[in-house]
């Protein structure tokens, strides 16, 4: 089973957008993520929809923040996005009428649904600024950041 990224993909996008000057088109923003840019469009519609991005269309249109970094969490993006199921695994319905499978759905069911809550609650409190300042302190630290203090 395939993951669900757009969650991590869209928070690379965002901290980019706010890093760079100007708009970014579905084109740019497809050439980051090495896809199609009607899959950036369609992602970013939803984002959009939300308040978090907004579009302007026509030369030199494109994709801008619609809030602050501060002011967006993981929680908001996780939602925008259609709220993605966090788990690859669950409960099996091959024999619904088995007992042993009821209970091993129910015990999976339950720790599944408050790791899930546990997750969620979480991602409420990240914000993408937290992320943003978490990639200068790394940045700084690189050796592309001690190349250009030296120039």
């Amino acid at each position: 089973m395939r993951s669900d990224n757009r969650l991590s993909r869209m928070l690379h996008v965002l901290i980019h957008m706010d890093r760079h000057d100007g708009r970014a088109t579905s084109e740019t923003i497809a050439g980051m993520l090495n896809t199609n840019p009607v899959v950036v469009r369609r992602t970013m519609a939803g984002l959009r929809d939300a308040g978090l991005v907004r579009s302007e269309k026509g030369h030199g249109g494109g994709w801008l923040l619609g809030r602050p970094l501060k002011d967006i969490t993981l929680l908001d993006i996780h939602t925008a996005l259609g709220e993605p199921p966090v788990f690859a695994i669950g409960p099996s319905s091959d024999q619904p009428d088995c007992l042993v499978e009821q209970a091993v759905n129910a015990a999976l069911g339950d720790a599944l649904q408050e790791a899930e809550a546990l997750l969620l609650a979480r991602f409420g409190k990240i914000t993408l600024a937290d992320l943003a300042r978490d990639f200068d302190k790394r940045f700084a630290k690189s050796p592309r950041a001690q190349t250009q203090r030296r120039r």
